[in-house]
């Protein structure tokens, strides 16, 4: 038991130097590379603590072995910059000034509801509150405000890339017909539909897929 705990404590250490020597990224937003070394740091750190017939050396050689590579990698950032995007990826353009950009979100694997759940995690509770959106090479979401965004209530997804909220469509009081009506006076079909939500006082972001994006007005009788 002595033995375990001080060979525990020995790895703690090395773990602890090399995070430390490894830098502030590596305790905040993580690069994809960064957050596969520090799985494998994780792991090796376990097999070394747990299971005293492999040596000491062997866990502290690789996890010092895990942290040359890092620095390579690094340095490969730094000195040569096609590399970065090679190895980190870069900034997705999702939201422009046109609306959502279908393509960046399917090639990110995203689809409106996720980037309607980070804008909320952001502060924006509307597509159109924002000109810009974009989703950074670690995954963080980053936007620029619109300076005459009015939002005055949370938005529901009504439509998500043609399919119908039957709850939201209940929440916001909107019956079939209704839909269906508004759809026709849009010149569109649900399915030809990339996003439609509306707020409490009946604003609507409606987007038909390909196109620009419309703000327009639907008589809503929820209440949230």
């Amino acid at each position: 038991m002595a033995l375990i705990f001080i060979r525990t404590a020995i790895i703690f250490i090395t773990l602890l130097f090399v995070m430390r020597l490894m830098g502030k990224s590596q305790v905040g937003e993580m690069q994809p590379f960064e957050f596969v070394i520090s799985l494998l740091i994780a792991e090796l750190a376990c097999i070394p603590m747990a299971d005293t017939s492999i040596p000491l050396l062997y866990g502290i050689v690789a996890i010092i072995a895990i942290f040359v590579l890092h620095q390579i990698v690094w340095l490969l950032d730094l000195w040569f910059k096609p590399m970065k995007t090679v190895i980190c990826g870069k900034p997705s353009v999702v939201i422009n000034k046109d609306g959502i950009d279908e393509y960046q979100l399917k090639k990110n694997n995203l689809d409106v509801s996720d980037l309607i759940e980070s804008m909320r995690v952001a502060g924006y509770f509307s597509l159109d509150d924002v000109y810009y959106g974009l989703y950074e090479a670690n995954g963080s979401f980053s936007a620029l405000e619109n300076p005459d965004k009015s939002t005055s209530s949370l938005s529901l997804i009504i439509i998500d890339n043609g399919k119908a909220d039957k709850k939201n469509l209940a929440v916001c009081g909107i019956g079939q017909d209704d839909l269906d009506s508004f759809l026709k006076k849009q010149n569109a079909k649900l399915k030809q539909v990339l996003v439609m939500t509306v707020n409490a006082e009946g604003r609507v972001y409606f987007q038909k897929k390909g196109e620009k994006y419309q703000i327009l007005k639907m008589e809503v009788n929820g209440k949230w």
